[in-house]
């Protein structure tokens, strides 16, 4: 059997209806706000997502690595899109806003995360949900807790139980909504 081969058969089949995920937002270069705001009207326009709700902004300082500090979001979805195809438009959306991969955690004009796909736990060489360190960051678990408080990660554990152990992180919730301009 070939890699891709191998590959094709490890994806979870595309869902029949529309599945909730979450998509972690941050950036670090350029325009914070405005790519923000691009990006969501960006996810939302694409075929197969539709953007139902996001979070407060949130001002972070980088977590294992060195560079300017973040402004992050998260953002509930609705997709019909198998979880590589999803993943496959958040890079191509990263990369329609400039962003490079030199380096291991390099600084970024965009960071798309997939953090959770339904309630379905996947492994695969391209992509890991729930997110691995999805419990071990403050700006991924503050505004998902903002969008759905009472979630139980796939596995069992209420995302509450998080809070404390990222509670040393250096956040700050920026008052003004993030919302995106929908473009149509």
């Amino acid at each position: 059997m070939t890699g891709d081969a191998a590959v094709k058969r490890s994806q979870p089949a595309a869902p029949l209806r529309p599945v909730t995920a979450y998509i972690a937002l941050g950036a670090n270069l350029g325009q914070l706000r405005a790519t923000l705001q691009a990006a969501l009207v960006a996810l939302h326009d694409w075929p197969g997502i539709r953007v139902t709700a996001v979070s407060s902004a949130w001002h972070s300082a980088p977590v294992g690595c060195e560079g300017p500090d973040y402004l992050n979001a998260v953002a509930a979805i609705e997709t019909s899109l198998a979880p590589l195809v999803l993943l496959d438009a958040l890079q191509a959306i990263e990369h329609r806003h400039g962003r490079e991969r030199p380096y291991v955690n390099a600084p970024r004009t965009l960071d798309l995360d997939l953090l959770l796909y339904g309630d379905q736990r996947i492994a695969t060489d391209r992509l890991t949900v729930p997110h691995p360190r999805l419990h071990e960051r403050a700006f991924v678990v503050l505004p998902l807790r903002e969008l759905a408080p009472d979630l139980v990660l796939p596995g069992g554990v209420p995302l509450k139980d998080y809070e404390a152990a990222v509670g040393h992180q250096a956040i700050t919730r920026i008052p003004e909504p993030l919302a995106p301009a929908h473009s149509g």
